[in-house]
Order: structure tokens, then sequence, then C-alpha cells
């Protein structure tokens, strides 16, 4: 039995990278949103042992190196059967994107392999393995709006902001993320040898309600912590039609986003080394986006748009340009897991 499952991709609303943690990652402190945008990835089982990975792209990796692969190992193990296991990726995400395309094709065929042998683990322990495959995963798990703290890896689903269109540009350039991270240590420690950013700790409680704590922060983090939670207010206080209107007691998520200033850090060391992402930005905010922002350590970059039309609108004119280019939208949880398994 094959099984075909949408892997879709992932923009960040900021991102702030915190203090330096002792097993070599970061405290981080972003909100994913899942867009329209994704690979295709198709599962099957059979019986036997062993993993293969066949892909369109010859820069994805087809040994154990590849998160599918590692997630697939730890699922059997987890599931407590043997199988012989196939996964194909049909990719159209850019690999080294900023999207989340590995952590979501990672996801998408462990909802696949579930599918093909008729067997579930449970939520808890699929959030467990996706956390130790790797930071992204977990968000792919919720869908939406989710916020991430920890390295990442910790989400908790957010209400979900209205569907808005965006473009989203892929440059041809790769961009490592541990090297971006090399690249933001070097800039702190030349800054006076302390951190830009530190913890954010994000509690839950059993009754699941959640409360941000903060131990201690930086200006720059309260600034973003403070301003998510405003955003979040504004969302329930104003109606969603205010987003293309611009009606609304105090605006909307998006204008909210521009008045804020809310940034991605990695823009600061990611920037400098490409220029042509900064470039890209500028692209996409002359071509009417009200926000623009690096996705990720990039290099993909999006903008948002008051209407799908601005946003096809704008791919074309940028695809002109000679950027690639293409109009989506952000979705919702709902849309979200209604479109991840393919009839």
């Amino acid at each position: 039995m094959t099984v075909t499952v949408r892997s879709f991709a992932k923009i960040n609303f900021g991102l702030r990278i915190g203090a330096p943690r002792q097993d070599g990652f970061h405290e981080l402190l972003t909100v994913y949103q899942t867009i329209g945008l994704h690979d295709v990835v198709r599962v099957s089982a059979s019986r036997g042992s062993g993993i293969e990975i066949r892909c369109n792209n010859p820069r994805v990796p087809r040994d154990e190196s590849n998160t599918c692969f590692r997630i697939v190992e730890r699922a059997l193990r987890g599931l407590r059967v043997k199988a012989d296991v196939r996964i194909e990726i049909e990719k159209k995400l850019p690999v080294q994107g900023g999207l989340g395309g590995a952590s979501a094709n990672a996801v998408a065929t462990l909802l696949g392999l579930e599918r093909a042998l008729k067997k579930s683990l449970p939520a808890a322990k699929k959030l467990q393995i996706a956390a130790e495959v790797g930071s992204d995963l977990p968000l792919f798990l919720v869908g939406g709006t989710v916020l991430g703290v920890g390295r990442g890896e910790q989400v908790y689903p957010l209400p979900d902001l209205p569907a808005m269109a965006c473009v989203v540009v892929t440059p041809e350039v790769g961009v490592s993320t541990p090297n971006a991270f090399a690249q933001w240590d070097r800039r702190t420690q030349g800054a006076g040898g302390a951190a830009i950013a530190e913890a954010v700790l994000l509690r839950t409680s059993a009754a699941g309600s959640s409360k941000l704590t903060m131990s201690p922060v930086s200006d720059r983090m309260k600034e973003l912590s403070c301003g998510l939670s405003a955003w979040l207010s504004e969302l329930h206080s104003s109606a969603p039609s205010g987003f293309s209107t611009g009606r609304g007691r105090a605006g909307n998520p998006l204008s909210w986003l521009v008045r804020a200033g809310i940034e991605n850090d990695f823009e600061q060391v990611v920037f400098p080394e490409y220029p042509e992402l900064r470039d890209g930005k500028r692209a996409l905010v002359r071509a009417g986006a009200k926000y623009a922002s690096l996705s990720g350590s990039g290099s993909a970059l999006y903008g948002l748009f008051g209407s799908r039309l601005a946003a096809v609108k704008a791919a074309a004119k940028l695809r002109k340009e000679g950027w690639a280019a293409r109009a989506t939208s952000i979705l919702t949880r709902k849309a979200y897991w209604r479109r991840v398994i393919r009839g």
C-alpha cells in the first residue's frame, strides 16, 4: 500500500536567538506558520526490513542522514514492527531554504508510515520522536500558527491567524543553519562577550493553559514576547475582516507586525554574507508587501499582502525581475490537516 502525503512548508513570524545552551543549541523564540507550498511524499511498506529513499532532487541525501530515514527507524521501534519501507520525495521546496522542507518531509513520512502499516503511535510519542530527530519537526504535528520555544522543538498551538496571502521568494543560494548560528555566536561574542538575547521559558500547566515566563530576559526578548501577546489579544478583540478593510479598534496582525518591527535575528548575519537575500526582501517591499522577512535561517524570503490578487500580481512582477517567486497563503490548522493526506 502506498500512501501519498502533502508535506507543507512553514515560515517564521519573528525569530529571536537566545543564549547558547549546554547541549550546543540556542534558546529560541518564534512563531511558526504553515503555508500552502508543499512537497509530496509517498510511503509504502511491505514485509521485510530496510529503508529506501528516492528523490527527484540530487541534493537530498538517501542515507541515514536524511530526517525521513531517522524518523522511520524510531517509529518502527516505537510500533514494535519490522517493515521494508520505501519513501519517494517529490521535491518542490528548496533545500536549505528556511521553509522547513526536510522537517516537513520527515513528519509526512511518519504520517504516511502509520497509514501504510495501519498502526498509530500515541500523539505524545510522535512529538517525542519528532523532537529527537530535529528542532523544526514537532511544529508539523500541530500545524497552523504555532509558538516555538526551547531550541524550537517545544511547540504550543496559538489561535489561528486569518488566511493571509503571501509571496515566497526562493533564491538559488542555500544557507546552512549551523553556519548561520556560528556566525551569530561570533557576532554576539564580538559585541562584548554577552549574548544579545537570553532564554525564554514557556511553562504549560497540566490543565493545558499556557503562561509565558521570562527568566531573566533582555529588552529585545521582552519586546517580542510582549508584542506577541498584544498581537494575539488583538486577534480576539478585532474582527478578522479588519485585516482586509483596515478597520478594527487596534488594527490587525499584519499592521501590528509592521508597527512593532518584529524581525528575524538571522537577517543580521545572513544578509551581510548573502547580499542577494537583502535585495530579495527589498524587492518584496517594492512589489507591495506590507511586511517582509527572511524565513528561518534562509534563504527563502516571504512577503505578506492584503489580498490574494495583490500577491498574485506581486509574484508576477518579481518573476519578471528575475526572482523565483510564488504566491500562496498561510494555512490554518484545520486547513492544514484537511489537506495533508491526499485522497
